[in-house]
Formats: structure tokens, C-alpha cells, sequence
């Protein structure tokens, strides 16, 4: 029987969302349906609810959550019901030439045609990013979710499913970075502190942070940032080669959606070392770079989407690096709100002090 949630709706891009009752329908072929107990508020999807990048309203945004399975599709393999699962947006088909070749985030398969969300008058309501977690219960496709099992809570599970992935994945996977490396993070929120952990995780000898807020250049250095330069100074690429003797950096990761982040990335960059565009400006921005330098010097410039994890592969190891105390995620949790609060929630997000809030819902309280 399709089940009556409550979901945080978006009804018009930039307006406070409306928590509204609406329908779910039962998981077809392959899907499988949680019931929500923690979901992060991660800058995509306010990108998204402001217009952004823009989108089919209404909507229900949420990306990144955890939560006990409630009900299973036809097809469905190698999952229980009652178990603690983090989902994700990364929907794979498992069979294409980028499913196949290891690289699943890039996959095209599109989600069911039939709406899995309908309001009070039987509107249909989109369920973003495949997922649509700001609500009590979600379908999705059953390669979106990954067990956490029970010895990781919910608000941290959650983490699990884009903010961490995304900035370890660029460090681990994209960019492969070896022991001795040097590493430039440029934004320590919630996406930079997890490429600071994936460098140090690595092996990189130096690891340079830069934010434009000294409390963030802190939580970087705890997260395992061995170096700091202000976001402010106009000049970073000569602090840079003080601490690195002259050479800048092998590898220069910008977390944040902002074009001064990206103007300066590659002035920090050494000769054969990448840039990667990690965080993601509006639609419509852009930067300058001269491309005679980078043939001078052997450079590159490269992007990475969710840090290329591999679901199967990766969360496995990310939560076993949990449980070991090699991998923070606990401490990346700013403050935990009620699902009501929702908005206050993206508003202090939208301050820009927070690692990361996670929203509790169907009675979980930690």
C-alpha cells in the first residue's frame, strides 16, 4: 500500500520550504523503501531550492541520509528488511560503459517514469536528485543505498552518502595522491575538511588549507591540515612557496562553488600538478586561466563528481576507517535539529559557520 509521509516541499525556488503530507508510492522492480532517521542539508540542495542551477518544482530535495528499510521491491537482492542503510543520489545501472568501467557516477540510467511523490490533489511532486529525502520515507533504486550497519548512528551514517565521499573520493580516487605529495584545499567546510582527511589519509606531506574564516583555517588543522593561508591574502601562491621551498603544489582541490577559489587555483599549482573542481558554481559562472601556462608548465585541470566512489567499494572502507578512529565524522556534525526546523536548519547552513547539520526524523534521537 503506498504510504502518507510528511516532505519539506519547495514550490518555488528561493521560499521557505512547506512540510506538507504526500503520497509515496510502493518500490516497483529494483527499488527499495526507507524510512528516514537522519538527513544532512548539503549546499547542493540549497544550490538547487535557490534556482540555481534549476530543476522541475515542486520538488523534494535531501541527498544525503540514512535509515532502516521498510519494504522491498520486486528484484531486489542482498538487502533485509529492518536494516540501517545510507542513501545516496548516484543511481547505476551496473551494465553501461561507465558502470562498467568503474565509474558509476557518470552513469545516465533516469529514474522510473511513474512519479513516486503525488500531493493532496494527486499532483505529482519531483523527488530531486533521484532521491528526495527532506520527508520520512523514500524510494529509490537499490543501488543508491549502502548497509552502515548498527554500531554507526544515523546522523553519522548519513555523512556517509555525498559530503564524505565527495571530498575523500576526489583526494583517494580522482586525483590518487601518493605519500609525499603536497595539497592545496581550497574551503574548509564540509566537503573541504574530508579532502584534508582524504590527504592526510594518503600520505601528503603538506597539507595546505585556505578558508576566508580563521574558525574554519582551525577546524582544518584538527582535521589534519599541517598548513593555513588565509583565503584574504591577495597573493597565496607566494605563502605557499615558503612552506613548499618554492615548488606550490602537486594537487589543488576547490571545495567551494566560488570563481575567486577557482581564479586563484591554479596560480598554486607546481609544474605537473592538477587542479580539480570539486565544489560547484551557479550555472552561467565562469573563470579565466591562460592555457599557455599550463602547456608550459605540464599542468592540468580536471573535474570530479562525488569523488568518483564506487558505492560497493568505498563505503565499506570509509565506515571501517570509522570504527578504527582513523576517519572523523562525528565531529563533523554541527548541531542536530528536528525534521520542524528544517528551515532554520538551511539558514544557518547558508551562514556559512556549519560543518554539517543533519535534520532527525521518525522519532530518532541519536
Amino acid at each position: 500500500m503506498p504510504s502518507t509521509i510528511r516532505a519539506a516541499v519547495c514550490r518555488a525556488f528561493g521560499a521557505p520550504l512547506e512540510i506538507e503530507t504526500l503520497t509515496l508510492r510502493d518500490p516497483g522492480l529494483g527499488e527499495i523503501e526507507v524510512a528516514i532517521e537522519a538527513v544532512a542539508i548539503c549546499h547542493s540542495d540549497i544550490s538547487y531550492m535557490e534556482g540555481a542551477w534549476g530543476g522541475a518544482l515542486p520538488a523534494v530535495y535531501g541527498h544525503e541520509a540514512a535509515g532502516r528499510i521498510t519494504a522491498l521491491g520486486e528484484g531486489t537482492a542482498g538487502r533485509s528488511l529492518g536494516e540501517r542503510v545510507l542513501i545516496t543520489l548516484i543511481r547505476a545501472c551496473g551494465t553501461c560503459p561507465d558502470c562498467a568501467g568503474g565509474r558509476p557516477v557518470y552513469c545516465g540510467a533516469k529514474g522510473a517514469a511513474a512519479p513516486k511523490l503525488t500531493d493532496a490533489e494527486g499532483a505529482p511532486v519531483h523527488a530531486a536528485m533521484e532521491c528526495g529525502a527532506f520527508a520520512e520515507k523514500v524510494v529509490v533504486h537499490q543501488s543508491q543505498v549502502a548497509p552502515l550497519g548498527e554500531g554507526m548512528v544515523p546522523e553519522t551514517g548519513c555523512l556517509l552518502a555525498c559530503g564524505v565521499p565527495t571530498g575523500l573520493g576526489a583526494v583517494v580516487n580522482t586525483a590518487r595522491v601518493r605519500p609525499g605529495d603536497t595539497v592545496v584545499v581550497i574551503g574548509a567546510g564540509g566537503v573541504g575538511l574530508n579532502a584534508i582527511q582524504g590527504a592526510r589519509l594518503a600520505g601528503a606531506a603538506r597539507i595546505v588549507a585556505m578558508d576566508l574564516k580563521p574558525s574554519k583555517l582551525e577546524d582544518a588543522r584538527a582535521f589534519g591540515a599541517t598548513d593555513t593561508i588565509p583565503a584574504t591574502d591577495p597573493k597565496p601562491w607566494k605563502g605557499l612557496a615558503r612552506i613548499t621551498g618554492g615548488r606550490l603544489a602537486d594537487h589543488v582541490f576547490v571545495t567551494v562553488g566560488a570563481i575567486p577559489a577557482y581564479d586563484v587555483a591554479l596560480r598554486l599549482v607546481g609544474p605537473g600538478g592538477t587542479a580539480y573542481a570539486v565544489g560547484m558554481p551557479h550555472s552561467g559562472d565562469s573563470s579565466a586561466y591562460e592555457p599557455v601556462i599550463l602547456a608550459a608548465l605540464g599542468q592540468g585541470i580536471r573535474g570530479t563528481l562525488m569523488g568518483d566512489v564506487v558505492i560497493a567499494r568505498d563505503i565499506p572502507w570509509m565506515v571501517d576507517l570509522h570504527a578504527q578512529g582513523r576517519l572523523k565524522l562525528d565531529e563533523l556534525i554541527s548541531r542536530r535539529w528536528p525534521f520542524e526546523q528544517i528551515n532554520a536548519a538551511i539558514a544557518d547552513t547558508n551562514r556559512g559557520q556549519a560543518r554539517r547539520n543533519v535534520l532527525t526524523l521518525n522519532d530518532h534521537q541519536g
